[in-house]
């Protein structure tokens, strides 16, 4: 883990952010104790998980049947 307080972060940040794209966790401390974690945003991708909704989306039976009060909108 590599801790850094925010007034030295400014000057460092470019580095900094090469090392958390690195996988190294960086943290940024303020006087006041809050703290902040430096991360990448692409590392975390969603993954498809296809088959998921498999049971929970019925269609009707009347699907393509036309809608009553529609006949004239249809060609």
């Amino acid at each position: 883990m590599y801790q850094i307080e925010l007034k030295e972060a400014g000057a460092q940040l470019a580095q900094l952010a090469e090392e958390a794209a690195r996988g190294e966790e960086v943290v940024i401390t303020r006087g006041d104790g809050t703290s902040f974690r430096l991360v990448p945003i692409n590392s975390i991708q969603a993954t498809p998980k296809f088959g998921i909704a498999k049971g929970l989306i019925k269609i009707a039976d009347d699907f393509n049947e036309p809608i009553e009060g529609f006949e004239e909108y249809m060609p």
